[in-house]
């Protein structure tokens, strides 16, 4: 063994701490992020902590429900290689039929429940919002988002859609506090209902009807692809409420 090599041997007492060490790290920080979040979602909602943090983990763990809405067939030209050289017979339909399936779906935590705290924010600050900033600001909001959240979107063949994880949020965070005025509940209520539905309808609805060319065979709304951009955008416009 060359000289310039040391060896270091560690006891059991040292592999235990680093176990030790690495299972705090594993459990604590998802704690502290719930934590965050609850509190965030808590000045928002005004729900309690408790109540927010497990709305939170609802929403997590609602993100593996999917619920599947109706089906997309599209038939297609196959060429399948005879090797007779006959040019009509080289563009003759598959035995298959030639017909892809996509099962449009919407995700139980990336759209329904965000859907419905957006329907309940609204109906909770109605009483303090002006009539223009509800009925004017929060539209434009949404429209603004959605429109960045379509650019931003790739539909991706044999993937599906992915949406950005930051720009939707961060777009949505901006339109809050630009047309609010500023740091509130105002800006939170804009920056919560223009980041949950104009995701949705940017980042997924707009490109349903391109999901037949993407050949995968699942497409959900709010799941895989636009869960985290509508999860994180819910977190920072808590933030600023």
């Amino acid at each position: 063994m060359p000289n310039n090599i040391r060896v270091y041997s560690a006891g059991p007492l040292t592999i235990f701490a680093l176990i030790v060490v690495i299972g705090l790290v594993i459990i604590v920080v998802p704690l502290l992020f719930l934590g965050l979040a609850g509190k965030a979602i808590t000045n928002l909602v005004g729900l309690s902590w408790l109540t927010a943090t497990a709305l939170v983990i609802l929403i997590l763990l609602c993100s593996l429900v999917n619920l599947p809405v109706w089906k997309v067939r599209r038939e297609t030209i196959r060429m399948p290689h005879t090797g007779t050289g006959q040019f009509p017979e080289a563009f003759a339909p598959g035995e298959n039929g030639g017909l892809w399936e996509t099962t449009i779906a919407v995700n139980l935590g990336g759209a329904i429940i965000p859907l419905a705290l957006s329907v309940y924010l609204l109906y909770r600050a109605l009483p303090v919002m002006s009539g223009n900033l509800l009925w004017l600001q929060v539209p434009a909001a949404v429209l603004i988002v959605a429109a960045i959240a379509y650019a931003t979107t790739r539909p991706m063949i044999g993937v599906g859609i992915r949406a950005p994880l930051f720009i939707p949020g961060l777009t949505a965070l901006l339109c809050g506090i630009l047309l609010a005025g500023g740091p509130g509940l105002s800006a939170g209520v804009i920056a919560f209902v223009s980041g949950t539905i104009g995701t949705l309808l940017g980042a997924n609805i707009a490109h349903l009807p391109h999901v037949g060319d993407l050949e995968v065979p699942q497409v959900s709304i709010g799941g895989a692809g636009t869960f985290g951009a509508i999860f994180v955008a819910c977190i920072l416009s808590a933030l600023i409420a």
